[in-house]
This record gives structure tokens, sequence and C-alpha cells, in this order.
């Protein structure tokens, strides 16, 4: 049923079935993790995990976005396992389980937005993927722009990579675009302690009503219910230095696509009010001129987590990502 020659939607997990799927084969799957911590090139703490099976030959390293975590993506990692492939993840640091960064543990910060890279390459070098016929790369949003920035920075080893709706840009009022960069650098510099950005506060739990990354009801209520269980998860808005070198990283991804060499499907949620859709069209029109392997998928009416939309959405996302891995 799952043979690529065929065509057949492979069979994830859905809706209809979710709720008895995360308490029984998804939780019995998630016990069956082996994790660990990392220290990273300048000694922070990095969480990880990896499920692998003996006869896999091909493995993903799954990279999240901002206030994400690797619990969150237990249904993910059991689907794509189920594919076939070994799945390898970890927590960014300053959230998720990895060691927080300032004394404000729900604000989003990080000193440099390198650092991410860095990390990045620390965990990929300590999996180890060389025994693999096949290595991907898979990241959502704020992992989409550190996915990007790492291919651009690394002899990476992977055959392929495919980012959900990433950070190429952020949903900024026009008339502010031009000054956003230098607005986050002199309001970092303002402040000596580390402040949240304008608009921006701590964690709290969003009604479903009217958010902006999902329409699935179950998974967007199970993933709020995870926070609730495990509060020392929670991250909420992001800081002044955040959104400067945030903002700094998003130009960096288009000025140099002349250094991606990777093949790069880039997934774009129609309905997306989280990240910039116009600048990932830039980004990959920018792309196709020395990198004519890449694909661009407009998900019509999808928000922004794509991996947790709606089955209608998020089926389309995994056949996408899963052909263009087959392809490669």
């Amino acid at each position: 049923m799952n043979d690529s020659s065929c065509n057949i939607t492979p069979s994830y997990t859905q809706e209809s079935n979710f709720e008895q799927a995360i308490k029984s084969d998804i939780a019995k799957f998630w016990r069956s993790r082996q994790e660990s911590y990392l220290k990273s090139f300048d000694k922070k703490s990095l969480y990880w995990v990896k499920f692998t099976a003996p006869h896999h030959t091909k493995a993903i390293v799954v990279v999240n976005g901002r206030i994400e975590c690797t619990i969150k993506y237990q249904e993910l990692f059991y689907d794509l396992f189920q594919q076939g492939y070994d799945i390898y993840s970890y927590d960014h640091r300053g959230q998720g389980l990895s060691q927080r960064m300032i004394e404000d543990t729900q604000m989003g910060y990080v000193e440099e937005f390198d650092d991410y890279i860095y990390d990045l390459d620390c965990l990929v070098k300590h999996f180890n993927l060389d025994h693999y016929q096949q290595r991907y790369l898979l990241a959502h949003s704020m992992g989409g722009n550190i996915a990007t920035r790492y291919l651009q920075t690394h002899d990476a080893p992977f055959d392929a990579a495919a980012l959900s709706a990433p950070m190429f840009g952020v949903n900024v009022p026009w008339h502010l675009r031009p000054f956003a960069p230098m607005l986050g650098q002199v309001l970092t510099a303002w402040h000596k302690k580390p402040t949240f950005a304008p608009g921006q506060v701590a964690y709290f739990a969003k009604p479903f009503e009217g958010n902006l990354l999902s329409q699935s009801a179950v998974r967007y209520h199970w993933f709020r219910d995870l926070y609730e269980q495990h509060p020392e998860l929670k991250i909420g808005g992001a800081s002044t230095r955040w959104v400067w070198q945030g903002l700094i990283a998003c130009k960096q991804c288009y000025l140099m696509t002349r250094h991606l060499n990777t093949p790069l499907l880039v997934m774009q949620a129609g309905d997306d009010r989280i990240v910039s859709n116009l600048a990932q069209a830039r980004f990959i029109n920018k792309l196709k001129k020395t990198q004519p392997s890449c694909q661009f998928k407009v998900i019509d009416g999808a928000r922004h987590e794509l991996l947790f939309e709606q089955d209608h959405y998020r089926n389309q996302a995994l056949d996408a990502t899963l052909a263009f891995f087959n392809q490669h």
C-alpha cells in the first residue's frame, strides 16, 4: 500500500481517529523514543529525541518552529516513521526542554540567530547519519529559516529538504517593514534587560476560535492541553532582540540563495497570516535561477501550521513532502 509506484495516498493519522491514536498507538510510539541532552558549541544544553528501526534505510531530521517542541510533534513523527523513515529531532535553545536563555523563561530570546544554525550543525553531527541511504530535512516556520541558513552555510549531508511555511519574512504592516529591523535593534539597545517586542506578551492559551495557526479543532486543543499539562514547555511572545535577529536572518536567506545547492521544496499555507507569503514567493523565484530542482507548492486555504492542520491540508503537505523526498 505504501509502494511509491502506486497512486495511493499513504495512510496518515486522521482527525476522525486522532484522539484514539494519540492515546494508544502514538502514545506507545512516543514511549519508545531515545532521548538525551547535548551540549552545543557554547555549552548550552539541547534536548533531542530519535526513533529508529534496524530495517530503515532513510532518515528525516525535523526542525520545528518558534514556541514549539518535540513533544508537540508526536503525531508527525509517528506518521513519518510508519512510512519507513527513522526520525531525529530536538528542541531549540530557549524553548521546549532545552536550556532557557534568560530569567524570563516565557520570552522568546536568542543572542544571535546564528546560534540556532550552530545548534543544528552540532545535532546533525551528533546524530551521525552516514549509514543511511537517504537523508532528509523537514523544517517548519522559524525552523525553515534555520534550515535554509544551515544549508547555505554548511556542507550538509542531506539529499533534499522540505520547508513548511518557512519564515522568510514576517507579517509586519507595510509602512513599518523598512524600519522593523532598525526598530528591533534600537529597542534592544534601549532596554538593559530583555523585553518583549511591541505587541508581544507571555504565553497564554489563545482560544481556537479566531486562531491563526490551524483549522483543526482536535489537533489545536490537544496541543494547548499538552502545554497546560507540561507548563515547562510554555513559551510566549518574542523579545525585541529575537525580532531584530530574526529579520536579519530573513534577509540573509534571500541574499544567499545562490549558496543553496540542496534540492528544496517550499510549501506555502495559502491563508498564512503569521509569516510572509510574499517573501516566500520572492525567495523561490530567486532560487529557481540557480537551483532548477527546487519546487514551490501552495496549499490553498491552509493556515500557518500545515503539519497540524485539518486533514485536507495536512495530507497535501505530507504527500508533497514524501513525493519530493522520493524524487531525491
